[in-house]
């Protein structure tokens, strides 16, 4: 079939729920991406923040290869060797104490709220407690995480959600005490709003939840899922602030394309929240995805990928400022590391389009941004390939 074909029977037989680029991608060979018509992209999306090793890595592929030779599967009644040491050097990276692998990043969101809640009511006696969430999140799309996204968009079809959650603004620490009450169990948010448009947690915003909690004995959740695994600079996010949250989510770039996620937390959490019968995965933390984030934290070692990100992640906020100063329609720039967003008058979607035409795949968020997560082994010859396919995407769009 050529590319118009496998279009057309994608649109007649998978369920429409996403608007895609008319794009068929067949493989990838470091930050570059083929389409099915041998065109190359340069990709500064990474699958949404996942392929952080880029693609085609041998070591990568190598152990997953031997990995489907010797065992895939296990379920969760027995222990597997690849998932002990993924769990050994995840909780190292993460400085948590206890890990439970799910197969992906709201599932993890899931079991996050499942174990504050249990936490509470292990200590209370008694449910009924609430969360609070922050305005203009995104945390998933299944009830529990949609619950606690805060976007009236997503949630309203498929309301009543899960009781019991109020919302906060983000990076203002008074909206969210206004919201804390003797029933309040957890406060969630990302360490980097992601799908809201790239907002960083301000130091002292971060801090002053902290100490909230640390007041009031209740639990902070931190969503690394799009910030995590090396993507700011630090391995997870929360680490550039310091200040550490009682239980953490994590997916993406943990297995760098397996459907793998995870939900760590704090002995003390761990002590009075989850037990035998409260929660469970058939998949999750199965032999493969075991070896594929055991991998990916080998390799981050090996290839010293937080180095890399410290190397080109200022250069890149440098050409992107530049950008910023150059075109009035491009009116500011944020983020952290490899995790950027220029807010931009025109239309993002068809930006994002008419850098297909160039060559390059960026992705947007929120309404107006448009948001760059590369794969963490770019050079800086890869931003300025980016810069210039990205001004001739604006130009066109501007035109």
């Amino acid at each position: 079939m050529n590319k118009q074909e496998y279009i057309d029977s994608a649109e007649q037989e998978l369920l429409h729920t996403y608007n895609r680029f008319s794009l068929v991608l067949d493989h990838g060979e470091g930050v570059y991406l083929y389409d099915t018509d041998g065109k190359q992209y340069l990709d500064f999306a990474a699958g949404i923040a996942v392929c952080a090793l880029g693609y085609g890595n041998k070591d990568y592929n190598d152990a997953l290869k031997e990995q489907v030779d010797k065992l895939l599967h296990t379920s969760n009644l027995y222990y597997n060797v690849p998932t002990i040491e993924a769990a050994r050097k995840a909780l190292a990276a993460s400085t948590m104490d206890r890990v439970f692998f799910t197969n992906s990043g709201t599932e993890a969101i899931e079991g996050a709220i499942k174990a504050a809640k249990k936490y509470a009511f292990t200590r209370d006696g008694h449910a009924g407690h609430e969360i609070i969430a922050m305005n203009h999140s995104f945390h998933g799309r299944s009830i529990g995480a949609l619950s606690v996204t805060g976007n009236a968009h997503y949630q309203e079809p498929f309301e009543p959600l899960m009781p019991g959650v109020k919302f906060a603004d983000f990076n203002n620490l008074d909206s969210v005490k206004a919201q804390i009450t003797d029933k309040t169990c957890a406060i969630i948010m990302e360490t980097v709003q992601g799908e809201g448009g790239i907002y960083p947690a301000e130091k002292e915003f971060l801090e002053g939840v902290r100490a909230l909690c640390d007041e009031k004995d209740i639990l902070l959740i931190l969503d690394e899922i799009q910030c995590g695994m090396g993507r700011t600079g630090a391995m997870f996010a929360w680490q550039n602030y310091g200040v550490k949250p009682d239980i953490m989510t994590c997916a993406k770039a943990l297995g760098c394309g397996v459907p793998v996620g995870a939900f760590f937390m704090t002995q003390k959490v761990a002590d009075k929240s989850l037990a035998p019968g409260d929660h469970g995965t058939t998949y999750g933390g199965n032999p493969f995805v075991g070896a594929a984030v055991s991998t990916v934290f080998d390799l981050f070692e090996k290839q010293k990928i937080l180095d890399n990100v410290h190397e080109v992640a200022p250069y890149l906020e440098e050409k992107l400022d530049a950008l910023v100063a150059k075109y009035d329609f491009l009116t500011a720039r944020r983020g952290m590391g490899l995790m950027q967003g220029l807010v931009c008058k025109l239309p993002v979607g068809q930006v994002s389009a008419r850098a297909l035409e160039q060559g390059l795949i960026i992705i947007t968020a929120g309404a107006d941004v448009i948001r760059m997560v590369p794969p963490l082994v770019i050079e800086k010859k890869h931003v300025d390939e980016m810069i210039q396919k990205l001004e001739k995407a604006l130009q066109a769009v501007n035109a």
